[in-house]
């Protein structure tokens, strides 16, 4: 699944236009390298996305085309 997609799935980000500007914008990394939206994201990665001061971690736990609010929120873990 797209990292852009997975983002807004997840609900980790509101909209896919906004999760496309911030890995366009360097923002976003998965596996500790700069991603771009269309990399590619699976069971197991880790991403990481800053937001001005906060970075935000989760380790991707299962991609789906699409999520219910409670399936969103299985999809990824926080890693603190």
């Amino acid at each position: 699944m797209r990292l852009d997609k997975f983002l807004k799935v997840s609900r980790i980000i509101k909209r896919r236009t906004v999760a496309n500007e911030a890995c366009d914008t360097g923002h976003a990394s998965v596996n500790g390298k700069t991603a771009k939206a269309s990399q590619n994201v699976n069971p197991g990665d880790v991403i990481e996305i800053r937001f001005g001061a906060r970075t935000l971690r989760v380790e991707v736990l299962e991609t789906s085309e699409s999520a219910t609010k409670a399936g969103a929120e299985a999809m990824y873990r926080e890693i603190r």
